[in-house]
């Protein structure tokens, strides 16, 4: 079973134990390790934050990007990583925001006033800023010079409390997933439609980058991962400037039809989940844009429009990168914890209930060329019983989430049995401190440990 990385952002971690252990099998309540509360799972093997850590940054690659001076963690042995993933984390900032004759140019313009700057000092500031932005295009905007400022080198990563919601304009009105129209029921053109749907994709994926920023940063992880989705951030604004001048071309603005928020409501299932982040957003809904780009690129064709499947096109292509990120740091926690990364992959997804992001058709090719394993996401290739863990699953997260007094009580234990889980986890940091300060000591002292 899966050792799933949880947390929240308002947890206070140990200062000598600084992370909570995790697996699916059995759910302990630990009460007094600190004046906060704490879930441990106890299948798995203990491990902390600074060993979990030093394993994701193991044979690193340094990134060649004045943003981040840290490594971009190597994939495991078994793991073929996407080949374009290196070059897509050297690449400049990559500034051609308007779509011209020919494809995505350089903007000529100038933004005007304050409104376009981002003051945020930190990183995870600038991610809670974007995210408080009401206004799409100022949204994408704001995105671009946080992640220029973020490129000049010398911002920290820092902390920030995101929105419980990304701030929102008064249109599009957002309705239950029935009761957005179908494009037959739709007064919009065909066209129309479809940039819409794709514009308010989109915007929800820049917000979910840039939570994944604000919402993981207290967890002081390899500064390559707040870099990469920093970047996925910049890159979807940019998807979003497209789809936002190429509606105004046809006549019509963001906001003309009703929309859903169904993206942002899959996400929020994962708000305390770095795991189930990573499987949920990029190795699912990302994914979508790999199989859905090409049918609405060619459906595009078929009605004309050659401009606008001309970006949707480009767009397609572009994702597969934020694909491959998600991807690539979601193998790494998995091997970190020793785990099979299709496994936690599988369990992600059941105990979170977001079997629906998973829905045929597939472009098998572009999946597994950026690194997922059609044994991962095929339902119909899932190992039998694997859905039906999903029904045990609701009960957990949800303790996890609420820790009610019910549960405090029913999954206790005996203050002997938490001084000696105190004691073994001290030890094990202990002995993990020393063998980086001196790895002979170390090894000594964890034979005598096993002894």
């Amino acid at each position: 079973m899966s050792n799933r990385f949880c947390t929240s952002a308002s947890s206070t971690f140990i200062p000598t134990i600084p992370v909570a252990i995790y697996s699916h099998r059995r759910l302990q309540f630990i009460s007094s390790l600190t004046a906060r509360s704490y879930y441990i799972w106890t299948a798995a093997r203990p491990q902390c934050l600074s060993s979990l850590n030093r394993r994701l940054c193991c044979n690193s690659q340094q990134h060649s990007t004045a943003a981040s001076s840290s490594a971009a963690t190597a994939a495991p042995a078994s793991f073929a990583e996407w080949s374009g993933l290196p070059s897509w984390r050297r690449s400049e900032v990559d500034n051609r925001r308007v779509w011209g004759d020919k494809g995505p140019v350089a903007w000529s313009g100038q933004a005007s006033g304050d409104s376009h700057t981002c003051y945020s000092q930190t990183l995870a500031a600038c991610a809670a800023e974007v995210l408080l932005t009401e206004d799409p295009k100022q949204k994408a905007l704001l995105t671009h010079h946080a992640w220029q400022k973020f490129q000049a080198g010398g911002m920290p990563i820092g902390h920030a409390e995101p929105p419980p919601q990304p701030a929102r304009p008064t249109l599009p009105q957002l309705v239950p997933p029935k009761q957005v129209p179908t494009p037959k029921q739709s007064p919009l053109p065909l066209p129309v439609y479809m940039l819409h749907n794709l514009a308010h994709v989109e915007l929800n994926a820049v917000d979910l980058a840039w939570d994944t920023v604000a919402r993981f940063a207290h967890l002081g992880l390899d500064q390559g991962f707040y870099a990469d989705f920093a970047r996925v951030a910049d890159d979807e604004s940019r998807h979003l400037g497209w789809c936002l001048q190429r509606l105004e071309e046809l006549g019509y603005a963001y906001g003309d039809m009703v929309a859903h928020s169904i993206l942002w409501e899959g996400a929020q299932a994962s708000t305390g989940d770095l795991a189930g982040r990573l499987a949920v957003v990029p190795m699912s809904q990302e994914a979508r844009g790999l199989d859905a780009g090409p049918r609405l690129a060619d459906k595009l064709v078929g009605c004309g429009d050659n401009r606008s499947a001309a970006i949707v096109s480009r767009i397609a292509l572009e994702e597969k990168a934020h694909v491959a990120v998600g991807v690539s740091w979601f193998t790494r926690m998995a091997a970190a914890m020793g785990e099979d990364p299709g496994a936690v992959y599988r369990q992600c997804i059941t105990s979170l209930g977001q079997q629906e992001a998973l829905r045929p058709p597939y472009n098998h090719a572009s999946r597994q060329e950026v690194g997922l394993k059609q044994d991962w996401y095929d339902r119909s290739l899932w190992p039998t019983g694997t859905a039906s863990v999903s029904a045990q699953a609701p009960t957990v997260s949800a303790a996890c989430n609420t820790g009610t007094q019910k549960e405090v009580q029913q999954h206790a234990i005996s203050p002997e049995a938490l001084q000696s889980l105190k004691h073994r986890m001290a030890t094990i940091l202990d002995v993990e401190l020393c063998s980086a300060r001196r790895p002979d000591l170390g090894r000594k002292r964890h034979k005598c440990l096993q002894s």
